[in-house]
C-alpha cells in the first residue's frame, strides 16, 4: 500500500475529531492512546515532558483503520496493523527522517513494523519486553490477606510517592527525574488516583494507581512495593483496593498491564479476577 495513506499531523485536535470514534470503538485494546490523548487534552504537552507530540491515522472508504501517537521521547506507540501497514508507516515515517527509539503495540504489529523499520532505515531492534493485558473480570482477594488497610494517597505523602516512582521508573529501565516524579506525584494526589496499602501501624508498603477514566475504562497502573517489602501480599492487596476504587467510580472495564517476564505478577493478578486478553510487545531501535 501507498505510505502517503497516512494522514500525519501535530494538532491533537484534528486527530480526536477524525480518529476519536475508532478509538472508542474500542476501548480495552485502545487504553493506551485513550489515556494518553486525554492527558493531552486536559493537561497539554507538559502531561508527558514533551514539545511535539505526533499522531497518524490511516483512512480507507472515510473510515479510519489504524491509529498512532509519540511523545518525544516515548516509543512510537500504535494499533494493530497488517504487516503490509506496518511497512507503509514505517516507509513513510523513514522518508520524513523521523528518528524512532522504539515500537509499543500489541505483538504482532510490533514485530512488524520493527521488521519493517530495520528494513528501510537499518537500525538495530531488540525486544526490550513483552506485557500481557488483563481485564478484570470477578475482583477475588487473595487469601491470605495481609494485615493493614486500603488508603487514597494523600499530601502528605507526596515524598513517598516521589520516591516510589523514582523507583519503579528505574525497576522498568526508564531514567527518573525529580520533575517528572513531582509533578506525577501532584496530579494523581490531586484527583486521589494512588491508593497506599499501609501496615496496622500506619506504615506504607505498597502502592497501586489508576488512569482517569475514559471511554468507560479505567487501567490499574503503576503497581509498585519495595524490593524489601516484596513476597508478603502488599501488591496484590494495593491492586484489590485500587480496583474496587475503579469499579466503585462507575468503570465498565477495569485494566493492567503485566511484565510476561515477571511470573508472580502474572499469576497474582490472574488469582484476583484478572483475565488476560491480549499480548504487547516493545522493541527498542
Amino acid at each position: 500500500m501507498n505510505p502517503d495513506d497516512w494522514y500525519l499531523t501535530e494538532n491533537l485536535d484534528d486527530f480526536l475529531a477524525r480518529a476519536g470514534d475508532f478509538l472508542h470503538s474500542r476501548p480495552v485494546l485502545h487504553t493506551v492512546p485513550l489515556t494518553v490523548t486525554e492527558a493531552l487534552s486536559t493537561r497539554g504537552a507538559d502531561a508527558y515532558g514533551t514539545d511535539a507530540p505526533i499522531f497518524g491515522l490511516l483512512e480507507r472508504a472515510g473510515e479510519v483503520r489504524a491509529t498512532f501517537f509519540r511523545t518525544p521521547p516515548r516509543r512510537l506507540t500504535l494499533t494493530p496493523l497488517t504487516p503490509q501497514e506496518a511497512d507503509s508507516l514505517a516507509a513513510r515515517l523513514a522518508d520524513l527522517g523521523h528518528r524512532l527509539p522504539g515500537v509499543n503495540a500489541d505483538h504482532d504489529t510490533a514485530t512488524s513494523f520493527a521488521e519493517a523499520w530495520q528494513r528501510h532505515t537499518g537500525a538495530i531492534t531488540t525486544l526490550h519486553e513483552r506485557e500481557r493485558l488483563y481485564r478484570l473480570g470477578t475482583l477475588t482477594p487473595p487469601e491470605p490477606f495481609p494485615e493493614g488497610r486500603g488508603r487514597v494517597a494523600g499530601e502528605q505523602d507526596r515524598e513517598q510517592l516521589m520516591l516510589w516512582h523514582r523507583e519503579f521508573v528505574t525497576d522498568i529501565g526508564g531514567t527518573p527525574s525529580v520533575d517528572n516524579s513531582s509533578s506525577w506525584a501532584d496530579t494523581r494526589i490531586a484527583h486521589g488516583r494512588v491508593t497506599l496499602w499501609e501496615t496496622p501501624a500506619g506504615t506504607p508498603v505498597s502502592m497501586a494507581g489508576r488512569t482517569p477514566m475514559v471511554a468507560g475504562q479505567i487501567r490499574v497502573a503503576p503497581v509498585y512495593t519495595p524490593a524489601h517489602l516484596r513476597g508478603r501480599g502488599y501488591a496484590g492487596a494495593a491492586t484489590v483496593e485500587v480496583s474496587r476504587a475503579a469499579l466503585a467510580a462507575g468503570a465498565a472495564e477495569v485494566l493492567l498491564f503485566a511484565d510476561l517476564a515477571n511470573p508472580t505478577s502474572n499469576g497474582l493478578y490472574q488469582r484476583i479476577g484478572y483475565r488476560p486478553i491480549a499480548d504487547f510487545a516493545l522493541y527498542d531501535f
